[in-house]
């Protein structure tokens, strides 16, 4: 099991831009998938973004693709949203995610990621 550690969410105006950071820790030296889900108020959680285990390859959701970007830095156990152009419709609650029982290198389904984080709240106002 990993532990992992959102932070860097707040309130921010249209337009804004936001990093969010998830730190991983419980599996040194192990990496794994990884990605990113939000959830707005009365919504089902979505997918966002997600990133193999050495951060080459990403993949990204039609809403988010050409504003957000996933990356990670493995030797500090940690991964990143960066999320630019944002709308208030980003306003959402947002979760890491690890897939440690992984068999492809890219997740983009809720069940396929074994571990969460607690989430860190985005809001946008307009």
């Amino acid at each position: 099991q990993v532990q992992l550690s959102e932070s860097g969410g707040g309130l921010v105006q249209a337009g804004g831009s936001l990093r969010l950071s998830c730190a991983v820790s419980g599996r040194s030296g192990v990496f794994f998938p990884m990605g990113w889900f939000r959830q707005a108020p009365g919504k089902e959680r979505a997918f966002v973004a997600g990133i193999n285990w050495s951060g080459g390859s990403t993949v990204y959701a039609d809403s988010v693709k050409g504003r957000f970007t996933i990356s990670r830095d493995n030797a500090k156990n940690t991964v990143y949203l960066q999320m630019n152009s944002l709308t208030p419709e980003d306003t959402a609650i947002y979760y890491c995610a690890a897939a440690r029982s992984y068999t492809t290198p890219l997740y983009t389904r809720a069940h396929d990621y074994t571990d969460w984080g607690q989430g860190t709240q985005v809001t946008v106002s307009s």
